[in-house]
């Protein structure tokens, strides 16, 4: 605990959570409200971790819709026990990472997610052109604290620290101004619990490192690459035992599989199924990137084009940086295409009276014949959106003038820098 309140690691951490932001937990307190509150109450707090009688808050609950159906559950702690988390978080990674594997990914130090995509292609590249896709049902929410105290317990002796961990297992969630006990689980929303997950799964993962198996995990996200179908389930029936009657933990059968990687969604890519496979992007996440494109390009949401242009940009741009890693160039220029589509659909929508849209297309360079084929058109916005006339008149040139970033010509610019 010494470790975990020195000046150093305590300035490291609060530098960690101001600039991660973040929301505020049950007690209102904002970021920018931390570093004044502790210049008045750190010596304070300090002494009570020291002495094992500090006790942490509730965690706000905050619900997100999963991209499949469904809530994930989220536990926003306040920003006070986010930056002692964060400070316990920086001592614990120095004790527990050199126990993990080389093949668990999720929130470590040098580790990311392309490199576990990476890793899963070289698997597939050597033959093992099955997957075991197994899923953990609400991991999050079922761990169990008695046997995650223990693994943490064996490498660290401070009874502070485990103490301070299982208040934090512990402090209970708010909801609708009712405080609920938390009896299993660690709250997805708090710097520690992505450290905890992994120590709860380290066990899973030597014991597939013992077996030899080929395996990638992230946070709950496990697959195991095998070399027929058969071996597949054979191997998806022992870990199955392994993970609910060691860790107590269940397997959503319904979301795991043994199949093709190609026919499976893995952090968002999928695989194509030649000797020498490709990363790319799986179709569930294709579908997710239009479902919000339409949304933000929604026609009953009136907005100035500029704005418009300004969410997409910041929205893509991002989807682009992680999904870089794909192959398959021809998904961005597709993408694009259907994305300026959507946007002409939008100025149709806009101009709204035939006699404003001939103008509009006239004012662009569209002859006045051509404009007339548009402004006396009956067909729908989404139909004339695709037609000649359109193409030319908002064409590739006049969206750059507006600002929009083509998704294409950033994928080439990351990949060529990387």
């Amino acid at each position: 605990m010494e470790r975990v309140v020195a000046k150093d690691n305590m300035f490291y951490a609060l530098h960690r959570v101001e600039s991660n932001k973040g929301a505020a937990g049950i007690d209102g307190m904002t970021i920018e409200s931390l570093r004044p509150f502790l210049k008045d109450h750190w010596p304070e707090i300090r002494e009570q971790l020291l002495n094992g009688t500090y006790r942490p808050k509730p965690v706000r609950r905050v619900e997100i819709p999963k991209p499949d159906g469904g809530i994930r559950l989220l536990g926003i702690p306040t920003v006070l026990d986010r930056l002692i988390q964060q400070a316990l978080l920086q001592v614990l990674n120095d004790i527990f990472e050199p126990t993990f594997t080389p093949f668990s990914f999720g929130f470590r130090p040098n580790k990311r997610a392309h490199s576990a995509v990476k890793t899963a292609r070289d698997y597939i590249k050597e033959g093992y052109r099955w997957v075991v896709d197994m899923d953990l049902e609400k991991f999050f929410d079922k761990v169990n604290h008695d046997i995650l105290m223990s693994r943490v317990a064996r490498r660290v002796q401070d009874k502070r620290v485990l103490l301070l961990i299982r208040r934090y297992l512990q402090a209970g969630v708010m909801v609708n101004g009712c405080c609920i006990t938390t009896e299993e689980g660690t709250p997805q929303g708090g710097p520690l619990s992505p450290l905890l997950a992994n120590i709860m799964l380290n066990e899973l993962d030597w014991e597939l490192w013992r077996r030899g198996h080929k395996f990638v995990r992230y946070a709950d996200d496990c697959n195991i690459y095998v070399k027929s179908s058969r071996a597949g389930k054979r191997v998806m029936a022992s870990v199955k035992r392994l993970v609910e009657e060691r860790l107590k933990l269940k397997v959503n059968t319904q979301k795991s599989a043994v199949d093709r990687p190609w026919r499976r969604k893995f952090l968002g890519f999928s695989f194509t199924s030649g000797k020498e496979p490709k990363i790319t992007v799986a179709p569930k996440t294709k579908r997710r990137f239009k479902d919000k494109i339409r949304e933000l390009t929604s026609r009953s949401k009136s907005q100035p084009m500029s704005k418009r242009i300004e969410k997409i940009n910041t929205y893509t741009i991002g989807w682009v940086g992680y999904y870089r890693l794909a192959d398959t160039k021809t998904v961005f220029q597709a993408f694009d295409e259907w994305l300026r589509r959507r946007l002409r659909m939008c100025y149709l929508k806009q101009w709204k009276k035939p006699k404003t849209k001939k103008r509009k297309l006239v004012a662009l360079g569209i002859p006045p014949e051509w404009a007339s084929l548009i402004s006396g058109s009956r067909k729908g916005y989404w139909r004339l959106s695709k037609t000649p006339q359109l193409n030319k008149a908002l064409g590739l040139a006049f969206w750059r003038e507006q600002g929009l970033r083509s998704l294409a010509e950033r994928y080439n610019e990351l990949r060529s820098t990387t």
